[in-house]
């Protein structure tokens, strides 16, 4: 049996990782650090959010509830 997490699960999935990255953005992000390591500190935080959050939008069942 293929068993994927519902829509509510993955709601709340993709509410937490953007607290997460919002959080990570703040403290590591653009604009932080010195000269060029804000800038890469938060591009590598982009590239692994869209990884986490194309996996969560494809391992999800939108159609179910629980």
């Amino acid at each position: 049996m293929n068993k994927r997490p519902g829509c509510l699960q993955g709601l709340l999935k993709l509410a937490l990782l953007r607290w997460l990255f919002d959080f990570l953005q703040e403290k590591f992000g653009f604009g932080r650090g010195l000269s060029c390591t804000g800038i890469g500190c938060g591009l590598v935080l982009l590239i692994v959010f869209l990884g986490l959050a194309c996996s969560v939008v494809t391992g999800t069942d939108w159609l179910s509830l629980w």
